[in-house]
């Protein structure tokens, strides 16, 4: 290229740049310019925009503190605190008198553990700045955090010398002196400050300690004195109630408990936790004896937070915990019906009526929260339904669903596996039922349940004895104090001719809930009948014989007829 023809290519584009007329101030301004926009990117969460303008801001005019502050901040967003520290520190360099400069360069060395840089740093900001009382706090916690506890406290005289006593000083101090574990002198500056001002807080701090030290009459008169200042004050009346439930003053007790519920801007969440409480924790006599008033106290909760669902849900278990599933079931499905895009309400929905073994409507919300929310745990529950009203194609449906719906779920699989075994063997279909056992089993070779089933059905048809002998023996390594596994284990035995090799574990299972079953007890007699040890034989069938409920249906045949052998 020809070289004039260069130069004036150059000076066009300087031109066009930065014309004729243009000073150090336009640039200042320019750079100016690039920080606001760059603020207005990183107000709205893209960093990186911000940088780079921020960056050719501080290329343009190196002096430019407020872009070197704001450079910091971006990288402190961005986790990089070495960065954000070189340019606070460029920032207060430039502008050694600016607060917020040198306070932001205390918290990075706060964020960095550096306390005794950060405390430098705000020393130097209270002299400088007297009047902000913010600092003094910050101060105050800074020592504390360190230890100094001498040095917190000597702060918090400053402030008050300056400022004046007020509540947040009367806190402080007193969360101060409890850290140093110096409860006495703590709840002595609360009243010390309480005779010269007042404040339902301070009121009902006191009213907690005088109650912990079970100085009941003082600390109503604490709560009373909190509540004439401020009668709605939530913390007051939850204290002054508890107080009189703990003295037994029940009519007061109530009546309080229902003006703190009334109490609007409290979180529910605490109201409902508080009902929780009471009614699982107190004397099942007290919830008894009081019915009609707990009542009352969960139908003000409602009235004031109609729709929060922490409420519906408690009150729905508080119903629930009281043996009204009719009251439960409406709440529970309240608050599954206003919530429905919640899974916890649906969930606490489906899952109570599995307790409440509402067989028909578990099948059918099961499958309706299933529907909304793609999770197995809810066909499940709903086969549990189907299975308890003898709908057992129901139940295999299920069981393919599952499989076909989560086939990487080996919780899942397994359990579906599982549970199709069960019902084919029910059915009749030994071979459909081992095969799925099969299947559960290369999933999880030591599922103890699966091991349980699949050797005790093959005990049953007197088949693979060998087999059903090693799947049972894990299942009581596993668990050596299974009296259901102990009772397979001990009737394998028996059915090889190994009576005298199975008694001891039909013993241990007596010792570990076998006497509460039938069949258990059944094989323990045989067992012992087989070694000639009649007279026990005997005890334990007559035990069977009446606990049996249909368990074994010939048993009272079969026990005369050993009778009549035995003679």
């Amino acid at each position: 290229m020809n070289r004039f023809l260069y130069y004036i290519i150059v000076v066009l584009i300087l031109l066009v740049l930065f014309p004729m007329g243009t000073h150090a101030q336009d640039i200042d301004k320019l750079s100016e310019n690039k920080v606001v926009t760059a603020v207005t990117a990183f107000n709205s969460g893209d960093i990186d925009s911000a940088i780079r303008l921020l960056e050719a801001s501080i290329e343009m005019s190196p002096e430019n503190d407020a872009a070197y502050y704001y450079l910091s901040l971006c990288h402190a967003s961005k986790k990089d605190m070495a960065k954000a520290e070189t340019f606070m520190k460029k920032a207060c360099e430039l502008d050694p008198g600016n607060f917020w400069y040198r306070y932001r360069l205390a918290s990075i060395y706060g964020v960095t553990s550096r306390e005794e840089l950060t405390t430098e740093i705000y020393e130097k900001l209270v002299e400088d700045f007297p009047r902000r009382s913010d600092l003094y706090f910050d101060m105050v916690e800074l020592y504390s955090s360190q230890g100094e506890y001498d040095k917190a406290l000597k702060t918090l005289d400053e402030v008050e010398t300056v400022f004046g006593k007020t509540e947040s000083t009367a806190v402080f101090r007193f969360n101060l002196l409890r850290q140093m574990d110096k409860n006495e002198e703590a709840f002595a500056s609360l009243e010390e400050y309480n005779r010269e001002y007042s404040s339902p807080y301070v009121l009902s701090t006191l009213a907690d300690w005088q109650m912990s030290m079970y100085n009941d009459s003082t600390a109503l008169a604490y709560y009373n004195e909190a509540l004439d200042l401020a009668p709605d004050y939530a913390p007051a009346l939850l204290g002054k109630a508890e107080t009189l439930r703990m003295t037994r003053h029940y009519d007061q007790y109530f009546s309080t408990l229902d003006r703190f519920m009334q109490v609007e801007d409290y979180a529910p969440q605490g109201k409902a936790e508080y009902m929780m409480a009471v009614v699982q924790r107190t004397d099942p006599k007290f919830v008894k004896s009081f019915t009609p008033q707990i009542d009352s106290v969960f139908a003000t909760m409602r009235r004031v937070h109609p729709q929060d669902s922490t409420i519906i849900r408690t009150s729905a278990v508080y119903f629930y915990t009281t043996g009204r599933n009719a009251q439960a079931d409406s709440y529970f499905r309240m608050n599954a019906e206003l919530y429905k895009d919640s899974f916890t309400a649906n969930a606490d929905y489906v899952e109570f009526l599995m307790y409440a073994q509402d067989w028909e409507s578990l099948a059918s919300e099961g499958r309706k929260a299933f529907a909304k929310f793609p999770d197995t745990a809810f066909l499940e529950m709903a086969s549990v339904g189907d299975f308890n009203l003898g709908r057992y194609d129901k139940v295999l449906e299920i069981c393919d669903k599952v499989l076909e719906v989560a086939p990487k779920d080996s919780s899942a699989t397994l359990r579906a596996w599982s549970t199709a075994g069960d019902i084919y063997h029910k059915l009749g279909e030994p071979k459909k039922a081992y095969k799925a056992y099969e299947k559960a089993l290369k999933i999880n070779p030591d599922y103890v349940y699966v091991l349980n089933n699949y050797a005790y059905y093959l005990s049953m048809e007197g088949k693979k004895l060998k087999k059903a002998y090693a799947m049972s023996k894990k299942t009581i390594e596993a668990e050596p104090d299974n009296a259901t596994y102990l009772d397979t284990f001990g009737w394998i035995l028996y059915l090889q001719g190994k009576a005298l090799e199975a008694k001891p574990f039909f013993k241990h299972a007596m010792l570990y809930g076998g006497k509460e079953s039938v069949v258990v007890m059944d094989h323990y007699a045989e067992v012992l009948y087989a070694l000639k040890e009649y007279d026990l034989a005997f005890v334990y069938w007559n035990l069977a014989l009446k606990k049996n409920d249909g368990d074994i249906p010939d048993l009272e045949r079969k026990v005369e007829e050993r009778k009549q052998a035995a003679k």
